[in-house]
This record gives structure tokens, C-alpha cells and sequence, in this order.
């Protein structure tokens, strides 16, 4: 079907740029004319409705649409040179038929370019900065041009290819509500960032979550407090979905940070009571020894003018009472001793772990990219920020890990970045993550 679509809209695009042949070869006008009517509305077809992709997301296809715009005008303009040079060569046209001709085709196969490197970056969420960057600077260099539009297309057809194949796996559960827990699923960020409508820190997981039942609520404590203060936030926020969904527990999934606020509401502020499981995801239980180097290095001036500036700009972004200093100190190795000798685990409470691990500082963005060689050298293998001992924590430990350079780090283990990996996708990790809940009765 695709392959008979892009024959059409090569036809449309190719056929329109070279209409004018018809009328400087003397076509007669009852053979000519409806030929360029029908050119014409193919046009405006294949540029207002473009490519055949089926996907359950629109943005998907409207990015499907872009490559398969692309693809058509790489090969249309191909025709159009190899028709000039014959022009030039054999055809004995005047100037201003070649002027005509040569309008023509920059303006239909423009259109087709301009509709489709659009349509990609604006909705790709693979192409990356760089990326388009590059494909922008580079894109008036010839031969280089070249280069970069087909690895704009290739990146861009690969995500259209996973998503399709991540629908595919959903079509075959739907309705199963496979992830539809007894009690409720909440996700608690980690330090620096919020529970933002606009910017989710989960990325697509929370959506694949609900698609297959599960009920979600965030923990929306502030972006950076002490463990403490952030886990009073996240007590009341829990007795809030207690009250609020009527459910006896909470099921919670506990990212950085966030695993060390859990552990101390669950432990030191009556949370037990209201919670089923806790799962941490990449938090350092152990803390970070690079932290610890950080606090030797600095000395007090640079770290309060550090923090100065943060809180002030978390104020702007809706924190109360931002705390960097505590936020940051409470991840040090040697506090986190102290932390765990008293925070013990309560009974009646499940506690499970979950690590990633990265594979090298080019596949890990920043600040992973700056942080990961010193975790490496001090603490060994790390996802750019947390070292995989540091990570392990109660009755079990999943550690994920992918073949070759690309790894998982701190970020894409929380889909923060929606990076598509292969031999990881993250959505499918989650749900089969809440899945299990589900059938162990939780």
C-alpha cells in the first residue's frame, strides 16, 4: 500500500514540476490541460494529506506524512535534473522556456521539501538538537545536503517504524487491563524538576500505564527540599489519594530521589499504613560519593551562591521554600549510611528495586555526560549519576541493560527524553513493571 502511495505522490510531484514540457512540445490542448488539472489536485493532495502510515498518534503520522514527503522530493528531483540535462542537451528549447521549466520545478518540489522537513521537526521526538542544527547549517552545501536529509529521514522513519510496532503490541492486549491494580499507582519524581501538565517527567510511560488501567497519581513535592521535607510533602500527598480514591494503599514507583523521600514517609511518618509496595527506580539508597568530592571541593561561597541562584529561580517556577543545599547533601554517601541505619524498612511493606546502567559518556546527555566518568572511576559501573551497588535495595533488584554503546541512563530509564533505545523500550518495561503488581494482587 505505502509502496503504491509514494508512486502516486512521485507522479503528483515529478509530473507537476515538468508540466510545462507539455505545452512547449505543442501537446494539444484537450490532452494537455486535463493532465495538468489532475497534476495539480494530486499536489495539493499529497501535500495536505501525505504518506499512509497507520499509527494510533497523530503526531506519528503527521511525521510519517514529512518522510514520505522527503523521500518523494529526493527522487523527483533526481527525475528533474536527469530531464534538464536532456533539455539542455537534446531539446533545443529558448531561454525563457528553460526560465519557466526550472520556476516550475523549484517551486513544486520547494513545497514538497519545505511541507515535509516541517512536518519532521516539528514532530519528531528523535531527531534531537543537533540534529536539526546540522541538517539546517548544512542544508544550502551540496552533496552534504544530501547526507544529512537522508539521515534526517532514516532517524525519522525508524521512530514512525518503533511506534508502529508499540501499537501493534497494544492492539493485541486492548481491553485486557493488564496494568489495573487494587490500589493505585503513584510516580515520584526526583530532585530538580516538578509534576508538570505542560513537561511530564515520566514521558510516555504514565500514558502506556493508563492505556492498560492503571490508575496514576504524581507526588508533587517541591523540585528541591531535604529528604525529610520532602517526604512530609509526600505524606500528605498520600493520605490525599487515600481520602480522595478511597483505596486502603498505594502502589508507589519512586525514581531517584524520590525512592529516598518514599522510604523515609513509609518509614519515619506513618506512611505503612497507606502503602502496599514501594519499587525505586535508580535511587541512590548508598548515596553518590561523587557528591561527596563535590562538597570537599567547594567551598562554602561557591556552594551558597549556587543554591542562592537555584532557589531563586525555583521560586520563579512555582517551589515555596526550594532547599538546594539540603537537596544536594542529603544524596552524599555519607549521609545516606546514616539515612539507612535509621529508616528501616517496616513490615508489611514491599521494597523492590530497579537500576540502569550507561555504557559511555557520548550516549549519556547532560549533566549525565559530565558526571558519568567520575562515577566510573570512583564508584564503577553507573547509569551518568548513580552507581548500580548504590541502587539496590530491598527484596529484589532488576538491572537493565542493553546491548551495545547506548546503555540507560538516569534519564531514559524514566523516559525523560522519550529517546527510543533498541532492546529497550521503556513503556513496555513499566507496564509489565505494574502488570506484575497487578497479578500478585497489589
Amino acid at each position: 500500500m505505502r509502496f503504491f502511495r509514494l508512486i502516486f505522490d512521485f507522479i503528483a510531484i515529478c509530473g507537476l514540476s515538468n508540466v510545462a514540457l507539455l505545452y512547449f512540445n505543442h501537446i494539444p490542448l484537450f490532452f494537455s490541460l486535463p493532465i495538468t488539472i489532475f497534476l495539480c489536485i494530486a499536489n495539493l493532495v499529497v501535500n495536505i494529506i501525505p504518506g499512509s502510515y497507520k499509527t494510533r498518534s497523530k503526531r506519528c503520522r503527521v511525521l510519517g506524512g514529512g518522510i514520505d514527503l522527503l523521500i518523494v522530493f529526493m527522487y523527483a528531483t533526481i527525475a528533474d535534473i536527469v530531464i534538464a540535462v536532456n533539455m539542455l542537451l537534446f531539446g533545443g528549447y529558448e531561454f525563457w522556456q528553460y526560465v519557466v521549466h526550472g520556476i516550475i520545478a523549484f517551486l513544486v518540489c520547494g513545497t514538497a521539501f519545505w511541507n515535509g522537513i516541517i512536518r519532521c521537526y516539528t514532530t519528531s521526538a528523535q531527531l534531537g538538537i543537533k540534529l536539526r542544527v546540522l541538517g539546517a547549517v548544512f542544508g544550502m552545501v551540496p552533496i552534504v545536503n544530501i547526507v544529512f536529509l537522508v539521515i534526517i529521514i532514516s532517524t525519522a522513519r525508524k521512530e514512525v517504524i518503533y511506534e508502529m510496532k508499540h501499537d501493534a503490541i497494544e492492539e493485541g492486549r486492548k481491553g485486557q487491563n493488564i496494568c489495573a491494580t487494587k490500589y493505585p499507582v503513584l510516580l515520584v519524581h526526583g530532585v530538580f524538576f516538578r509534576d508538570r501538565k505542560s513537561f511530564n517527567y515520566w514521558g510516555r510511560i504514565p500514558s502506556a500505564l493508563t492505556l492498560n488501567g492503571a490508575t496514576i497519581f504524581y507526588g508533587n513535592q517541591q523540585s528541591a527540599l531535604s529528604v525529610k521535607d520532602s517526604a512530609m510533602e509526600l505524606s500528605e500527598r498520600i493520605k490525599e489519594i487515600i481520602r480522595e480514591t478511597g483505596a486502603e494503599k498505594v502502589n508507589i514507583i519512586a525514581h531517584s530521589k524520590g525512592g529516598l523521600d518514599a522510604r523515609y514517609a513509609i518509614s519515619r511518618l506513618g506512611c505503612d499504613k497507606y502503602t502496599a509496595t514501594l519499587t525505586t527506580i535508580n535511587t541512590p539508597h548508598r548515596g553518590c560519593i561523587f557528591v561527596d568530592n563535590i562538597f570537599k571541593q567547594i567551598n562554602d561561597d561557591a556552594r551558597n551562591t549556587m543554591a542562592s541562584a537555584y532557589n531563586t529561580m525555583a521560586k520563579t517556577t512555582g517551589d515555596t521554600n526550594p532547599d538546594f543545599l539540603s537537596a544536594v547533601s542529603d544524596l552524599r554517601h555519607s549521609v545516606c549510611e546514616e539515612f539507612n541505619k535509621n529508616v528501616p524498612d517496616c513490615d508489611g511493606v514491599i521494597y523492590r528495586s530497579v537500576g540502569s546502567s550507561a555504557s559511555k559518556t557520548s550516549q549519556t546527555r547532560f549533566p549525565m555526560s559530565v558526571f558519568f566518568p567520575f562515577v566510573s572511576r570512583t564508584e564503577g559501573e553507573n547509569d551518568g549519576l548513580v552507581s548500580v551497588e548504590a541502587m539496590k535495595w530491598g527484596e529484589s533488584f532488576k538491572l537493565i541493560r542493553v546491548k551495545g554503546e547506548r546503555g540507560v541512563s538516569h534519564a531514559d530509564v524514566i523516559d525523560l527524553n522519550k529517546d527510543n533505545i533498541d532492546g529497550f523500550d521503556v513503556r513496555e518495561f513499566y507496564v509489565s513493571l505494574v502488570a506484575e503488581l497487578k497479578k500478585e494482587g497489589f
